[in-house]
């Protein structure tokens, strides 16, 4: 069958180097934008080479910071951050952080542009259909993102809104809210601490897996995913032996980039649906419960993405049997054998979910977006409880 493919870029760029920040003033001035709000934590905020550092870089176009973002972007959090944008008049926004701050960022920009409440803006999930995404229309306000972890979130146009209300999230899609710009800068990355360096970068690793597994076939996306897998292969394990050497964080800031960007055109399936609703329903990092069941999903499944996880086994450094069976056991031992070394949870008992919570789980992941992109159909609920229970 002739190649047959549709590959977009985004038109982002990316700055790195001690010297990044010098850059930042001028993305305002080239988008006219002069009132830029910081959105981040409280960590962040307090630390010295963190948002005091970002107020220099931007001289007079700060307009203001909102501190209050939290994990999983709760949306009480996204509604403040919204009414902060407002109230300070921001013509930018500047995600400084991981993935919680720039979502919350991106979803605050989306509640003040779109002027309505979120359940109407929100992914959609008809009865026996595929998922809705509302087109969002209005125009958002630019995003940059100098980021302190790993995150894919610095490449995606979605974003995902803890209801803590239902427990679910609330997933929002608008291509307008990408990044125009990205900064990695060596300070910054030294801010977060090595736990949250690991579980970031874990769901990273989690996403490029699952990209080479999916059902899409796009070669510049496997050259994207392929190289972000090389990079996690190879800087993951330093991360533990030298946990701030700036140089391993910036390979993995890397790898996270390449990962995000190229998910998006080979998208992630049920081990990001699942790692997602577990860390929602009790509070854990993205990264430590999808380094959990991604190998379980892999051997769901390995028998209908075929030969693709030889190309898992060889980016990992192991070699191609010629048989597709044997090859993808040493895919999934690799990814098993990487995960080990890190020393990260391997059942969810280890993270303290009750065997008594998985069928509300699995309700949770059934509705979740990122479910209808597996490869391999899931049979609903009852099939995903089944595999949490393998798990567990």
């Amino acid at each position: 069958m002739p190649m047959s493919f549709r590959h977009l870029s985004p038109a982002t760029r990316v700055y790195c180097g001690a010297d990044c920040l010098q850059n930042l003033a001028a993305e305002l001035r080239r988008m006219e934008c002069r009132r830029a709000v910081v959105f981040c934590g409280k960590t962040l905020a307090q630390h010295p080479r963190g948002l005091a550092l970002v107020c220099t870089a931007l001289e007079e176009r700060f307009a203001g910071a909102y501190t209050g973002v939290a994990q999983h972007s709760p949306l009480a959090q996204v509604i403040a951050g919204a009414e902060t944008l407002r109230q300070l008049d921001a013509d930018a926004v500047i995600a400084l952080g991981g993935g919680s701050a720039i979502v919350t960022a991106r979803a605050s920009s989306i509640l003040l542009a779109e002027g309505t409440d979120i359940h109407r803006l929100c992914t959609q999930f008809p009865a026996g259909k595929p998922p809705l995404s509302p087109k969002l229309l209005r125009a958002k306000l630019p995003q940059l993102v100098i980021a302190s972890t790993p995150s894919t979130a610095y490449a995606k146009a979605g974003s995902a809104v803890l209801d803590p209300d239902f427990g679910r999230r609330l997933a929002l899609f608008d291509p307008k809210t990408r990044a125009a710009a990205v900064f990695f800068h060596p300070d910054i990355l030294l801010t977060a601490s090595p736990q949250l360096t690991l579980g970031s970068a874990l769901q990273a690793f989690a996403a490029a897996v699952q990209g080479i597994e999916s059902r899409s076939r796009d070669p510049l996306a496997d050259a994207l995913l392929l190289h972000a897998l090389r990079l996690f292969g190879q800087f993951l394990p330093r991360l533990m032996k030298d946990p701030m050497d700036t140089d391993v964080r910036g390979q993995l800031m890397v790898g996270a980039l390449l990962a995000g960007h190229g998910s998006d055109y080979a998208p992630s399936g049920l081990a990001s649906a699942m790692a997602h609703c577990i860390g929602a329903r009790f509070e854990q990092e993205n990264g430590v419960t999808g380094g959990i069941v991604l190998p379980h999903v892999m051997r769901f499944n390995a028998g209908v993405v075929g030969d693709r996880l030889a190309l898992i086994a060889d980016a990992l450094g192991k070699h191609d049997t010629g048989n597709v069976t044997a090859t993808a056991d040493i895919a999934i031992t690799a990814v098993e054998e990487l995960l080990a070394s890190l020393g990260t949870p391997s059942r969810l008992r280890d993270i303290a979910v009750p065997a008594s919570a998985l069928p509300q789980l699995a309700e949770d992941i059934a509705a979740d977006w990122f479910l209808h992109q597996n490869p391999r159909r899931v049979n609903g609920a009852a099939e995903v409880e089944k595999l949490l229970h393998a798990t567990w």
